[in-house]
């Protein structure tokens, strides 16, 4: 079967085809969901968002972390109304599809993937930054546990993966609480400002010392403090009630994210210093270091606690990149055993098979690297959700929307060019990473245009919906 109007082709499959490919329902309430977000991005605010001081020093950084801001909470709340609207568990993949068609659909399915599968391998390499503090080891033995420990909770099921994820998020923000408090009391707003001023830059000067060009550096980084919270919509398939649940839950989780990010930004730089901070492998444990002591309790319990933001976000990831492999194997973009599922109702190979890409990735060390190269996939789908958003309210005016986005597709636009900044930013910060990104991206495109999309599963929920939705678009010009 074909359609010739996308360019397509269905197989047929077997009748129990879906009965393989099913995901536990109901696992998850909007609080469940407001701790998913939290837990998918808090690692950045404990390492990783610090290199963006360097690029741009701390009036570059703060620049670009506003924008960003304004860009991911403009993002949320087109991404409420989606997820409302279109509760699937192939999330961004699933509105780009309905909007553009299976051709937009699996550009940003991939680029989501591409971002999902790399970020762990960055938080991996975090992780081993805080335990060399504490332990004094490192390496790919620290990443490989990671991996191996995390997959398998989430083996063993969802519903027990997201209970112990929310715990770990609880602890983690703990960890950060105790950190700004003790912080507030030494900052001094001097300290912010004590990266030497590069006189060849443009617009240099003791606020911006790399010069307007900074505050771009500043970006990838910036986006740190926020990259993955759009993984909230993955969820939906294993919502008590997408309708109220997603916006609920993700609206939230932004909060939450907005007042961390302005903890870690003002306070750490505020008392170490942004010339100390900007390199620093452990950045929130390093600022306590200098106001308390090197072996002081207080920055002990951080690190420690600190280690369970990292966990939590690299075990959270880990169930977005599943999820997003699930969904676009179910439909036949990906190879199809990917998506099948054991008898707890899990994606076992949509685990696995990422998780051995990002261990390898993460055996370079380079977590500034990778955090561009995430960048790099996660723009790109911001960009195509958010024009998703717009084309659906222009084509779908009547689709069932039980939340809807304040100030409408200007809200969505802002973030979309906002986006599209943030995705020129990766070239400017390293452009190594930016090709290497693009061989990927282009690699996964490739499989499509000369195999999967000749292979597409009809049946799958996505699909489906789709042919029932040309089915009464026809009926209606008749």
């Amino acid at each position: 079967m074909s359609d010739t109007r996308s360019n397509v082709e269905y197989d047929e499959v077997s009748s129990d085809y879906l009965d393989k490919r099913q995901l536990k329902k109901g696992v998850a309430g909007w609080i469940l969901l407001a701790s998913l977000g939290v837990s998918y991005v808090i690692s950045g605010d404990f390492s990783g968002w610090n290199f963006g001081l360097e690029q741009g020093g701390w009036g570059g950084m703060l620049i670009a972390t506003i924008l960003m801001a304004i860009m991911y909470t403009f993002m949320i709340f087109g991404l409420a109304e989606l997820s409302s609207s279109i509760p699937t568990a192939g999330g961004g993949y699933s509105f780009a599809r309905r909007a553009m068609g299976p051709w937009g659909g699996f550009l940003t399915g991939t680029a989501i993937l591409l971002e999902y599968s790399i970020a762990p391998a960055a938080i991996a390499v975090f992780i081993g930054g805080y335990v060399n503090e504490l332990f004094g080891f490192n390496g790919p033995m620290v990443y490989a546990a990671c991996y191996l420990v995390f997959i398998g909770i989430h083996l063993f099921g969802a519903g027990e993966a997201l209970k112990i994820m929310m715990v770990i998020t609880g602890i983690a923000c703990i960890a950060l609480l105790v950190f700004a408090f003790g912080l507030i009391p030494h900052f001094d707003y001097n300290n912010l400002f004590d990266i030497a001023v590069n006189e060849q830059a443009t617009g240099a000067n003791f606020f911006l010392p790399e010069g307007y060009l900074g505050i771009w550096g500043a970006i990838p980084f910036a986006i740190w403090l926020f990259l993955a919270i759009e993984g909230v919509p993955l969820a939906a398939e294993e919502t008590s009630n997408p309708a109220k649940d997603m916006p609920k839950g993700i609206i939230t989780a932004m909060v939450i994210l907005l007042i961390f990010a302005v903890f870690v930004l003002f306070l750490a730089p505020g008392v170490a210093g942004s010339e100390l901070m900007k390199n620093h492998g452990a950045p929130l444990v390093g600022a306590l270091q200098v106001a308390y002591g090197e072996n002081s309790g207080i920055a002990t319990f951080v690190n420690i606690v600190g280690l369970f933001g990292l966990v939590a976000s690299f075990f959270s990831i880990i169930f977005a990149y599943s999820r997003q492999v699930f969904a676009l194997s179910r439909a036949g973009y990906l190879p199809r055993f990917l998506s099948l599922t054991s008898n707890r109702k899990v994606p076992t190979m949509a685990l696995i098979v990422p998780g051995i890409f990002g261990f390898l990735l993460s055996l370079t060390g380079q977590g500034d690297l990778m955090i561009t190269m995430a960048v790099f996939g996660a723009t790109i789908s911001y960009a195509l959700m958010m024009l998703s958003h717009i084309i659906l309210r222009k084509k779908e005016p009547d689709l069932t929307r039980p939340y809807r986005t304040p100030g409408g597709t200007l809200t969505t636009g802002i973030a979309l060019a906002l986006s599209l900044i943030a995705f020129a930013s990766t070239f400017v910060v390293s452009l190594e990473a930016a090709l290497w990104s693009g061989v990927f991206y282009a690699v996964l495109v490739a499989y499509f245009v000369f195999y999967s999309r000749h292979h597409l599963v009809a049946k799958s929920p996505d699909e489906e919906f789709a042919a029932i939705n040309d089915a009464e678009s026809e009926l209606k010009t008749q």
